[in-house]
């Protein structure tokens, strides 16, 4: 996906959250709520919000099949850190051990506030995981947060319902530490969550190389990528 259709998807985002704003307050003037009614209205359209901007997310993905082939990759190689992080669940994962499996793992990095890039990467997985069908568990998806001191389990489960995952995607969090260490054994620090870049790594359950694509790419370019990697 190139950065014209990001720029898209962020002024809908945008729209999405300005127009529902101003519709909350013409709500708070034409009912007298109590100086709390504008929260109140906000909390109830919130799912409405999220819904919109997972459909503008599967539209801009949609577009990136339809238009978009080639996009930049290489093969690369990491060493896995050997922390214990948190999943959604509130279990403990030793993260070393959860990626080097016999499974293809697909990563990203991600957080639950996200409106811009995050929900593209998210109807990405879920795609995928449409795509799977009954093997859906033959590959295992995984994204870590770069903001932990929000992303609770409680959160990230939220989430990752948000967009009707299936098991075998997981979202992990962990200290600051921990996940500045993950970070930075996959050339992916970023200080701060503002500074966040679209990135998927893919690692090949045969040798252990990964494939990093620093593109946004389509559910269909995630799964023949993910043959590819069986294949090598």
């Amino acid at each position: 996906m190139n950065r014209e259709k990001l720029k898209s998807f962020e002024k809908i985002n945008l729209s999405i959250y300005s127009n529902t704003k101003l519709k909350c307050l013409d709500i708070h003037k034409q009912t007298h709520l109590t100086p709390g009614g504008y929260d109140i209205a906000m909390k109830r359209v919130l799912p409405l919000i999220q819904l919109l901007i997972l459909i503008a997310a599967l539209f801009i993905g949609i577009t990136a099949e339809a238009g978009d082939k080639k996009y930049k990759r290489s093969i690369e190689s990491y060493t896995m850190p050997d922390v214990v992080l948190v999943n959604q669940e509130g279990a403990k994962v030793r993260f070393k051990s959860f990626i080097e499996t016999d499974k293809p793992v697909i990563l990203d990095f991600i957080y639950g506030t996200c409106t811009t890039i995050c929900p593209v990467l998210s109807a990405g997985y879920y795609s995928l995981q449409k795509r799977l069908g009954p093997d859906v568990q033959k590959v295992r998806l995984v994204s870590i947060t770069i903001d932990p001191e929000n992303d609770t389990p409680k959160v990230m489960k939220e989430y990752l319902a948000k967009y009707h995952a299936k098991p075998g995607w997981d979202f992990l969090t962990g200290s600051r530490a921990d996940i500045d260490r993950v970070m930075w054994a996959f050339n992916a620090y970023i200080p701060d969550k503002m500074s966040h870049y679209q990135l998927t790594l893919i690692r090949s359950p045969k040798d252990g190389k990964w494939t990093r694509i620093k593109e946004l790419i389509s559910g269909s370019d995630l799964l023949a990528e993910c043959r590819e990697t069986q294949n090598r």
